[in-house]
């Protein structure tokens, strides 16, 4: 198992959290982003910067990511992408996407695309909280847990 990062738009802190566990259940954790991230020094955590360009990051996920892996990331195309190869993956405030809600998740998101470049003011996502944090940190041990056994 490896967990995959799409860290471009990852809040620092869940990396952190991505960086204890990995160490805590010898895992690699790869972070992937068209910069370089700080990462800390552990034989467990790594970063690829790949080009810059659109989807460059995503699409060097989906080519990585096997069945085994997990990938965080709050891009939904590229958690479909990834569920269709047999991986998991969860978002960084803890959502587990599945092959049961990723369809109404790109359907939802393709709406509030539409409405957007209609002109209509849809707002964005909620500011990072603490909640988020710790739901996060729960799916991400629950995972790990049964991805051990």
């Amino acid at each position: 198992m490896r967990l995959w990062v799409d860290a471009d738009a990852c809040p620092n802190v869940i990396k952190n959290i991505l960086f204890r566990a990995a160490e805590r259940v010898q895992v690699p954790c790869i972070l992937v982003a068209n910069q370089a991230i700080a990462i800390p020094p552990s034989k467990w955590v790594e970063r690829r910067v790949v080009s810059s360009g659109f989807d460059v990051a995503d699409n060097y996920i989906v080519e990585q990511a096997s069945p085994d892996d997990l990938v965080v990331t709050a891009d939904i195309p590229l958690a479909s992408e990834v569920i269709d190869k047999g991986a998991l993956a969860i978002n960084p405030r803890g959502e587990l996407y599945t092959k049961e809600n990723i369809k109404q998740r790109l359907n939802m998101r393709d709406f509030m695309e539409q409405m957007r470049s209609s002109g209509v003011q849809t707002g964005g996502p909620a500011s990072f909280s603490q909640q988020d944090r710790m739901a996060f940190a729960n799916t991400l041990d629950k995972l790990l847990a049964q991805r051990a056994t």
